[in-house]
């Protein structure tokens, strides 16, 4: 081989490998836009401390989803979240919405935690049983103070 035929070898392989890296990065971080085959479904929450749009959507611990919007209500002064969750996961109507966190140094992430309906949610209803997130800060504060009465969100 000579070596224009080699050089353009690695190029096509150099393109290849980087065409590849780019379709893996733009998946794990949602920015290749909600999944094929996902239900659309929102919930209202007093805080969403630390989530934006990306940010996993689990259930039992797995990505099921995406958080795909978030927007502040001026009537409630709640944050509307909208978040996609895998079709092939039914969600029971009981099912509560969680914002949590993966340690002290983590990030956050909504957490889906299915109730005991025998009914299903439709896909783009809204998830009522919710609960925000809890300030670290806010939890440390009252600590260090002494105080005995803890902040439920």
């Amino acid at each position: 081989m000579n070596n224009h035929t080699t050089e353009v070898l690695v190029g096509g392989a150099v393109l290849a490998v980087a065409i590849v890296f780019f379709v893996y990065a733009g998946q794990l971080t949602g920015f290749a836009g909600p999944a094929t085959g996902a239900a659309e479904y929102s919930a209202s929450f007093r805080s969403v401390e630390g989530v934006t749009v990306g940010t996993d959507v689990r259930l039992g611990g797995v990505k099921v989803g995406t958080v795909t919007s978030l927007e502040l209500d001026p009537k409630t002064f709640r944050a509307n979240t909208g978040f996609t969750v895998d079709n092939a996961i039914a969600l029971p109507e009981d099912t509560a919405a969680v914002v949590a966190s993966e340690g002290l140094l983590g990030g956050s992430f909504v957490e889906l935690i299915p109730g005991g309906s025998p009914f299903d949610l439709e896909p783009g209803a809204e998830i009522l049983d919710t609960q925000s997130a809890i300030s670290l800060v806010n939890l440390l504060l009252k600590f260090v103070s002494g105080d005995e009465e803890v902040p439920v969100e």
